[in-house]
C-alpha cells in the first residue's frame, strides 16, 4: 500500500520525505488556504516547491465546476511537473473532464467519492486514482471502511485498473483498517503517520534495553 502526505505544509513534506516511506502528496483548495497560498501564479508556484521535494505523484485541484473550466486548468497544471495527478470532483462535468483527460493521456484523481457507485463511474472514465473520503462518511454514521472493501470487490471482480485512494484518514488505526480493506493508497496527514511509530511497549522495551546496556558499562 502506498503513502502519500495530505497536505500542502512543506515542512510536513519534508518530513515524510525524509521517513522514506512517502510515495506522494495530496492537496486541495482548503490545504493551500491553510498555508496562506492564493492566486493562480502563487498556487502554482508552491505546486513546484512540493514537486521538488518528491517524485511522487502530486494531485494538484482544480477549482473549475464546468468541463471546459476543467480542462483549461488541467492543461496548465501538466505543466508544473511530470508527477502532477489532476484532482477532478465526482461530479457530472468531473466525470466528463476524467474521460477527456484518459483520452489526452492525462492521470487523474476522481475525488470526493462517498459511494461504489461514484467509484464504478470513475473507474469507467478511466481515473488513475478514487478517493473515497473515510472519515467524513464516519461523521455521518456510516462505516468508511465497508465502503473501501465494497470498492474493493467490484474492482477486482470487474477487473477495474483504478487505484483505491482512501482519503480523510485521520489516525494510525484508520490506516491499518484502510489496508486490510484493500485499499492500495492511504492519505493523511504527517501525525496519523507518525502514530503508527508508537506501542508502550517499544517505548518500555527500549528503555530498559538502554538502561541495561548503561549498569553493565557501569555508566
Amino acid at each position: 500500500m502506498k503513502f502519500f502526505i495530505d497536505t500542502a505544509n512543506l515542512n510536513d513534506i519534508s518530513e515524510a520525505e525524509a521517513l522514506g516511506i512517502l510515495d506522494g502528496v495530496t492537496t486541495n483548495p482548503s490545504l493551500m488556504a491553510r498555508e496562506k497560498i492564493s492566486g493562480e501564479a502563487n498556487v502554482i508556484e508552491h505546486y513546484k516547491k512540493i514537486c521538488d521535494i518528491t517524485s511522487g505523484d502530486v494531485s494538484a485541484e482544480v477549482i473549475s465546476t464546468d468541463l471546459d473550466g476543467m480542462k483549461r486548468e488541467a492543461e496548465q497544471l501538466i505543466k508544473i511537473a511530470d508527477n502532477i495527478v489532476i484532482k477532478i470532483p465526482m461530479i457530472k462535468d468531473g466525470v466528463k473532464a476524467l474521460a477527456w483527460a484518459t483520452n489526452q493521456g492525462i492521470r487523474t484523481n476522481c475525488t470526493l467519492v462517498f459511494s461504489a457507485g461514484q467509484a464504478i463511474l470513475a473507474a469507467k472514465a478511466g481515473a488513475t486514482y478514487v478517493s473515497p473520503f473515510i472519515g467524513r462518511i464516519d461523521d455521518i454514521g456510516w462505516n468508511g471502511m465497508q465502503l473501501i472493501e465494497d470498492i474493493a470487490e467490484v474492482y477486482a471482480v470487474q477487473g477495474f485498473e483504478t487505484e483505491i485512494l482512501a482519503a480523510s484518514i485521520r489516525s494510525g488505526k484508520h490506516i491499518v483498517e484502510a489496508a486490510k480493506a484493500g485499499a492500495d493508497v492511504v492519505t493523511c496527514g504527517l501525525s496519523a503517520i507518525e502514530s503508527l511509530l508508537h506501542h508502550p511497549l517499544t517505548d518500555n522495551g527500549l528503555a530498559k534495553f538502554l538502561a541495561d546496556h548503561k549498569k553493565a558499562a557501569g555508566l
